[in-house]
């Protein structure tokens, strides 16, 4: 996964954290824009989430952040 993206995530969680507590979850859609301006970064983080990790719809923005920061 780009660094951009890896960056967009957890500045993404950070803030989803920060408003709404360690148990907000959150999906890959949380990262973009409500249109689809990006579909390749979009489908990177499709990628990622869905066939890498088989994670569910939603997850913990603490779980997601975590795992980006150790590499996942």
């Amino acid at each position: 996964m780009r660094e951009a993206l890896r960056s967009k995530i957890i500045d993404v969680c950070n803030k989803k954290i920060e408003t709404k507590g360690d148990n907000v979850g959150l999906s890959f859609y949380a990262f973009f824009a409500n249109k689809n301006d990006n579909p390749e970064l979009l489908m990177e983080a499709a990628t990622w989430w869905i066939q890498t990790h088989k994670l569910d719809h939603f997850v913990k923005a603490v779980v997601i952040k975590k795992m980006i920061q150790t590499g996942l």
